[in-house]
């Protein structure tokens, strides 16, 4: 283990102010510690106890004021935190795909800014705000209420590098902290540059991989950023300190794609190696499993335990860390196209997931975007609805709501040029997610 995790651990396991303002009340130390436990764990074993007559122990009490919760209190700030972790691991799921009504056309709002084809998009954890990003090597701030440009990082010319403040060549993925302090954004020139998502003024640039970045994300709840490339390998970085961590291989094609949630792993679409990797960073360990038939172009994790990847085969398929292979696969998902004999399925160009719910999200370039229904178990893919949308849609992110989705979408495909949809329209659509509540729903709203 490198002596970042080491001294990682230590830091995350330092005491909260509150732990310090007890520590320095607690006159008779350890005693005082083994005392306080105890009597927690009789609050939470019983709400009926007859309190304690015992004068140290008001004494104590008394010194514990800042501290002190009915038990009542204590055991529905328990039960919260209990679901907040089966939220977070995954066991906890919002089963309201049947509950989705299909937007109305008129509603989906387009929001036009870049000159090329939009590549990548990330929505911020208030959901107020949309950054996009282009082939133009632009990066755009959007209003969701207004629908109104915000701001706009320019893109360089090819060779400016030395002296433009930003990117100049093709940016192919970003990624948003949990908290919203720090944008991250990737591009095809190698390079890794962090924004302040407020101001939008660069903080730094991350060098290292060899080839060009194509996945990126945050852990939750934490300021470590994975990076993925066609370099085919992984690193892991502390945007707090600027600094580079450690390097993961095991791809044998350029990786496409990169997710993650809170946990100290990550998952990765390995491309034409047909592979998805879940990479456990503190056992410095990967598990490997195979399943489309051809380029797997990309992924995003459902909850903790499963996660959805789309491939130039046509296919969707729904993965658990526990099976090698798919639980769940649609073939030619977005349909097909070309003389008869010689059909071609649409590849899948972008998939999303509502976390911890049972709805997916799929793009192509077949004039649609196509809502799933995961099964029970996540067994099984059910067609919800389909958006009309034209174009090559190249990223697909869900508000953490759930109430929009949207689509960034452009005239070719994010990572080449193999076909050009002249009458598709460079932008970002977003889409309205209504439904009807219904009794027996985990929650009455998104």
């Amino acid at each position: 283990m490198s002596s970042f995790f080491i001294k990682k651990k230590v830091i995350s396991a330092a005491p909260n102010k509150g732990d310090l303002k007890r520590k320095s009340n607690a006159d008779d130390g350890k005693g005082r510690s083994k005392k306080f436990s105890k009597r927690m764990d009789e609050e939470i074993s019983s709400d009926s106890e007859n309190e304690s007559t015992d004068p140290n122990r008001k004494q104590q009490e008394n010194e514990d004021d800042e501290i002190e919760e009915t038990p009542q209190e204590k055991k529905l700030r328990l039960a919260k935190l209990y679901l907040e972790q089966l939220r977070e691991e995954g066991k906890l799921q919002r089963l309201i795909a049947k509950e989705l009504i299909a937007p109305d056309p008129a509603e989906i709002r387009l929001m036009r800014g870049h000159k090329l084809p939009v590549t990548c998009l990330v929505i911020t954890p208030d959901e107020k705000y949309i950054f996009s990003a282009s082939k133009d090597c632009s990066i755009i701030k959007w209003e969701v209420e207004s629908g109104k440009k915000v701001q706009k990082i320019a893109g360089g010319r090819k060779g400016t590098e030395a002296r433009h403040v930003g990117h100049t060549t093709h940016i192919l993925c970003m990624a948003i902290s949990s908290d919203g302090k720090y944008l991250a954004s990737g591009d095809m020139n190698k390079l890794i540059m962090i924004w302040d998502p407020t101001t939008c003024k660069h903080l730094y640039k991350l060098k290292g991989h060899r080839d060009a970045v194509s996945g990126l994300a945050f852990r939750r709840g934490t300021h470590t950023l994975y990076s993925a490339s066609h370099d085919r390998s992984i690193k892991v970085w502390s945007v707090d300190e600027n600094a580079y961590v450690e390097t993961l291989f095991g791809h044998q094609d350029m990786i496409t794609g990169l997710d993650c949630l809170s946990r100290e792993r990550c998952v990765t679409a390995g491309g034409r190696d047909r592979t998805v990797r879940v990479w456990k960073i503190a056992e410095e360990s990967q598990l490997v499993f195979h399943g489309h038939e051809g380029s797997i172009d990309c992924i995003q994790l459902i909850n903790e335990e499963h996660m959805v990847t789309g491939g130039d085969d046509g296919s969707i398929s729904v993965w658990t860390v526990n099976k090698k292979k798919p639980v769940s696969t649609v073939k030619q998902a977005h349909g097909s196209h070309g003389n008869t004999g010689l059909e071609q399925p649409y590849w899948v160009s972008s998939v999303a997931a509502l976390h911890n719910s049972d709805i997916v999200a799929s793009g192509s370039h077949n004039s649609a975007v196509q809502l799933w229904k995961c099964g029970q178990g996540f067994r099984g893919l059910e067609p919800l609805f389909s958006v009309p949308m034209t174009g090559f849609v190249n990223s697909l992110k869900f508000s953490n709501s759930g109430k929009f989705l949207v689509a960034g979408v452009g005239q070719e495909h994010r990572l080449g040029r193999w076909w050009r949809i002249k009458e598709a329209r460079n932008g970002i659509y977003i889409i309205p997610l209504k439904r009807q509540v219904t009794a027996g729903s985990f929650g009455t709203s998104f």
